[in-house]
């Protein structure tokens, strides 16, 4: 299906929901859920659901995907909604919460114990069941089709949906099969969700899993609650721990390229006394699930892991995401953090590059044992994610351009709050692509930058660099605004690596356009620190509370814990952060006064609203002036 057809399918108007579904919903949305109202997106996506289309839905991360079908689940009068999802992590989050709702909802996968897996398999053959999640790789079994088959589907929902696209940047093959296995269980009515997808993957998601054109619902991809913040790798272990530091006391993910460098980065935060935590595949199971345990559990947990933790973590919390490395692609960036302020409040994103990212990047693209076209589609998406380093306008305008989105300068993103100018780099340019050109177009950035400060060291001595021309001719500039420039003529495409094992530069055509005269260019230069700002007036924050609200937000928080703690469950699960401010504002003493607070359903209600109604109590006598 072309971008085109995409278009037309989301233009056309969804019909109104049945008064009596309708109704149904909402009593659900409340009762179970708790929440009066749904975010912004949902009741669209929603609606379709319950008027029986076939939809795939873009939302941001953060707006409640899960939602969209986990609702329309419980609003039927029966049958079972199929959930394909591509973690056993991400299952089983959603399994215990939907439990803590006092849904009927089970997993069946390969951690869990064999006993677990009978009590699923025999509560949806009885029909006791209302969510089933699976792997992909877990319909390959004919068994579990014929149970399927049997016990009648009502709706298959398809989360992560993007890792079904060979363009998409964590493309799954055993995806590629949904389309197929939807037509073994009787084609029954589809869902298929994601928070990561271009326009090229979002054509080709739906080409792969649906037969006929579905509902398409296209949101906007921005997290307005979220800081961003880029900067030169200088001092990485330094900006990373005084980034963290910055936020004492707050849960985080700290993302690193390689296991070692997890360890380090960790070590070393550990050292300042922050609660620090590596993870990452070398680790035993045992020890990973206990860390993971206690970064879903604590309130002040870091995490410093490889990419391959967070995805199927749904902690709302995390106050603040960093990237010890550039991710290889926007769309792994822009999921990553948004694990970052998920229950909507403000939270603090930093990304660190330099060119050994660059490199790095490049080489393994080029060792991947792939055929032409993906890696030509892998350096695309890499030289993306360059851009939006490099970039001189708008942050947040540049990472939703990607997507196909177009807004106003945000104001709010490092390059918005005033630490990048635009100069006409023309001459400095030439400069550099001169050095390069004259040194045989096979050294890197940093040899380059000696030549140009003139710094006579033994290889630029050995290789005679010290008599060209342009040995010194950028003496005005230190080596670190001089990799600036090199940084940002790769990114524009004037220079390219050589592909070799040293990782150095040729000119390209457009190189030699800016060279030779016949192009100008524009660059940026960067403040040391651009100005920091800690608050973000866009989203609610617990900073807005009183301080008797806070104190009794902290209150509230530290009883959450305790309860985590004695039911060996994540703290959220309880409660969000979200919740809790509400109940910090309205006060609730008694259970009467808890069914106003915004996430109490029935269950939750039953379950802790006597204990929290009971702590609110107990700080307000305390707390008496």
């Amino acid at each position: 299906m072309t971008v085109s057809a995409l278009a037309s399918a989301a233009a056309a108007p969804i019909r109104p929901v049945d008064p009596q579904v309708a109704k149904r919903a909402r009593e659900v949305l409340k009762s179970v859920f708790g929440y009066d109202d749904f975010r912004t997106g949902q009741d669209e996506v929603i609606a379709a659901v319950l008027n029986g289309e076939d939809v795939f839905a873009v939302m941001p991360t953060g707006s409640g995907k899960s939602m969209c079908y986990q609702l329309p689940a419980l609003t039927d009068d029966g049958g079972l909604t199929l959930v394909v999802s591509p973690l056993v992590a991400l299952m089983r989050d959603q399994v215990g919460q939907l439990r803590a709702l006092g849904a009927a909802a089970a997993t069946i996968n390969s951690a869990n114990g064999e006993e677990e897996n009978r009590n699923a398999w025999r509560a949806m053959r009885r029909g006791e069941l209302r969510l089933l999640f699976v792997s992909p790789e877990k319909l390959a079994s004919d068994n579990l089709l014929a149970a399927l088959r049997d016990s009648g589907i009502r709706r298959l929902a398809i989360d992560e949906a993007h890792c079904v696209s060979q363009w998409g940047h964590d493309f799954r093959p055993d995806y590629r099969n949904l389309k197929t296995v939807r037509e073994q269980l009787g084609a029954p009515q589809t869902i298929a969700l994601t928070a990561t997808a271009d326009r090229a993957t979002r054509a080709d998601i739906v080409q792969q899993l649906f037969p006929r054109e579905p509902r398409v619902v296209v949101h906007s991809f921005d997290r307005p609650n979220l800081d961003l913040r880029f900067a030169v790798k200088d001092r990485p272990a330094s900006q990373i721990a005084e980034f963290v530091s910055s936020h004492g006391g707050a849960s985080g993910i700290v993302y690193a390229a390689a296991r070692k460098r997890t360890e380090e980065i960790a070590e070393s935060l550990s050292q300042r006394g922050i609660r620090a935590l590596a993870y990452h595949a070398g680790l035993d199971q045992a020890l990973r699930s206990k860390r993971q345990d206690l970064f879903l559990q604590e309130n002040d947990i870091v995490m410093v892991a490889t990419v391959a933790f967070g995805m199927g973590i749904n902690k709302p919390d995390v106050r603040f995401v960093a990237h010890a490395d550039m991710p290889g692609t926007v769309e792994g960036y822009y999921q990553e953090i948004g694990r970052a302020g998920r229950d909507g409040l403000p939270a603090w994103t930093l990304t660190l590059y330099g060119a050994s990212d660059m490199a790095l990047r490049r080489r393994q693209i080029d060792e991947k044992d792939v055929d032409d076209e993906r890696r030509r589609v892998e350096q695309r998406k890499l030289n993306a994610m360059i851009e939006l380093c490099e970039t001189a306008t708008c942050r947040r305008q540049s990472l939703l351009a990607y997507f196909g989105e177009t807004i106003e300068p945000c104001g709010g993103c490092d390059l918005c709050r005033g630490g990048v100018s635009l100069y006409d780099a023309t001459i400095d340019a030439q400069k550099v692509l001169s050095a390069v050109a004259r040194t045989g177009q096979r050294f890197g950035a940093a040899h380059i930058a000696d030549i140009l400060t003139g710094t006579a060291n033994e290889a630029i001595s050995r290789l005679g660099h010290d008599q060209l021309k342009t040995f010194g001719v950028g003496r005005d500039k230190t080596k670190r605004a001089w990799n600036t420039v090199i940084r940002q003529l790769f990114a524009a495409g004037a220079v390219a690596e050589t592909g070799d094992q040293y990782s150095g530069y040729r000119l390209t055509e457009k190189g030699e356009d800016i060279l030779f005269g016949r192009e100008r260019l524009t660059l940026r230069t960067i403040a040391e620190e651009p100005k920091r700002r800690r608050e973000t007036p866009r989203a609610e924050a617990a900073s807005d509370l009183s301080p008797e609200e806070n104190a009794l937000f902290q209150h509230l928080r530290a009883v959450r814990l305790e309860l985590a703690r004695a039911e060996d469950v994540a703290a959220y699960i309880i409660f969000p952060d979200r919740t809790l401010i509400d109940m910090a504002r309205l006060k609730p003493a008694d259970l009467y006064a808890m069914r106003m607070v915004q996430g109490v359903g029935e269950a939750k209600l039953n379950r802790y609203g006597q204990i929290f109604a009971d702590a609110v109590a107990a700080f307000l006598r305390d707390n008496q002036s």
